[in-house]
């Protein structure tokens, strides 16, 4: 059995990238230092990915829904790379199937709130997002009633545009109707 060592120093955005593939667990990359982040739960799952359907059948042809994929924040010595829950990003670099995407990409950005990501979600991950340019950040909440909360990038700070329970529209990047009732529902 070969056992890998942890990292013992700042990752830079090329070492993480070359760290072998594990799928025992979900990790994020924090200003170098590699972060173990749980693995969502069953509901949060089912969120994530209906959502994703909701968007996706909702966005023009330009533009698609993708889950859990990484998202490159700041290449800079020491790196953070996240992974939103959901983001929206131009087909077209969809298409070229890159193992990781930089923010330039993403248009919008989706965390689903969990027990314990409350404050990296609503505050470390918008500033982050903020500082990086991602032009629309939302949060979901599953405590129920499940609530949206949409926030559009105004001067380098975020603007809340939209939000609250059961169906809601959401101007920007397109406008879109989210049934939030139906995201955590069985059917």
């Amino acid at each position: 059995m070969v056992t890998a060592s942890w990292p013992d120093h700042l990752l830079t955005l090329d070492e993480w990238g070359a760290l072998p593939e594990d799928t025992s667990r979900q990790y994020e990359l924090v200003e170098g230092v590699m972060l173990v982040v749980p693995r969502p739960a069953p509901l949060h799952q089912r969120v994530m990915v209906r959502l994703t359907s909701q968007l996706d059948a909702q966005l023009p042809d330009e533009l698609t829904a993708v889950a859990d994929v990484e998202v490159v924040i700041d290449t800079r010595h020491p790196a953070t790379v996240r992974a939103p829950d959901v983001v929206v990003i131009r087909t077209s670099r969809v298409e070229q199937n890159p193992a990781r995407f930089e923010a330039a990409d993403v248009l919008v950005a989706v965390e689903i709130v969990s027990p314990g990501t409350g404050r990296t979600d609503r505050v470390t991950k918008l500033t982050e997002y903020a500082d990086a340019g991602v032009p629309h950040y939302w949060l979901i909440e599953l405590d129920p009633p499940t609530r949206l909360t949409a926030y559009t990038l105004v001067d380098g700070d975020y603007q809340h545009v939209a939000g609250g329970t059961g169906t809601i529209v959401i101007p920007a990047p397109t406008a879109i109707t989210l049934d939030l009732a139906t995201l955590t529902a069985r059917r």
